[in-house]
C-alpha cells in the first residue's frame, strides 16, 4: 500500500461492504458517520449507535478519532461528548488495524467489558463497581431512551439536548408553507 489516502480509501470501502451504514459527512474521506450496534449478550444488545469517526491525515499511521453522537451509559465514554476512552484505539493504535477492526472487535469489546478503573464518566464507574445489576440496568434505560434505530440516524444538530423543542413547543406562524423540508 503506498500512500495513506489510497489505504484511507480501502478501509473506508471494505467497511461500507462489511455492511455498515456508513455516511460521508463531506466530500472527503477523512469523516463519516458508521451506524453501530450493540454487542449481544450485553445490556447495550437492541442499542443502536450514530458513531462519528474523523481519520486523521496520517491514517492508519494515526489512529481514527471516534465518538458516541447518541448518548450511551459507560465507564469509558464521556456521557456529554461522547468520546471514547479506548486504549487501543487512542494509544496503542497500529496500521495493521483497519476500520473494520474498530467497529467488529475494538468497541463490542468497549461495551463487553467496561473498565471502571480509568472512567471518563465517573457515576456510571462508580454503580457498576457498587451494584452491577442497577448499572445493568441503567444502560438498558438508556438504550431505550437515546439507542433506538431512528435515533442513530438523525443528524446531530436535530439531537442539541435533552430539552428539545417539539412541533408544539415552536410558536405558530400564520403560514402554511415550510420554508423547507429535511432529509430523512
Amino acid at each position: 500500500m503506498s500512500s495513506p489516502s489510497k489505504r484511507r480509501e480501502m478501509d473506508l470501502m471494505k467497511l461500507m461492504m462489511s455492511d455498515y451504514k456508513v455516511e460521508m459527512i463531506n466530500d472527503g474521506m477523512q469523516e463519516f458517520y458508521v451506524e453501530f450496534h450493540g454487542p449481544k449478550d450485553s445490556p447495550y444488545h437492541g442499542g443502536v449507535w450514530r458513531i462519528r469517526v474523523e481519520l486523521p491525515d496520517a491514517y492508519p499511521y494515526k489512529s481514527p478519532s471516534i465518538g458516541f453522537v447518541n448518548k450511551i451509559y459507560h465507564p469509558n465514554v464521556d456521557e456529554m461528548s461522547g468520546s471514547v476512552c479506548l486504549d487501543v484505539i487512542n494509544q496503542t493504535w497500529s496500521p495493521m488495524f483497519d476500520l473494520v477492526n474498530v467497529f467488529e472487535v475494538f468497541l463490542p469489546q468497549l461495551l463487553l467489558y467496561p473498565n471502571p478503573s480509568d472512567p471518563l464518566n465517573g457515576e456510571a464507574a462508580a454503580l457498576m463497581m457498587r451494584d452491577r445489576n442497577a448499572y445493568d440496568q441503567r444502560v438498558k434505560e438508556y438504550c431505550e431512551k437515546y439507542a433506538k434505530p431512528e435515533d442513530a440516524g438523525a443528524a446531530p444538530e436535530e439531537k442539541s439536548s435533552d430539552e428539545e423543542l417539539s412541533e408544539d413547543d415552536y410558536p405558530s406562524s400564520d403560514d402554511d408553507e415550510v420554508a423547507g423540508k429535511v432529509d430523512p
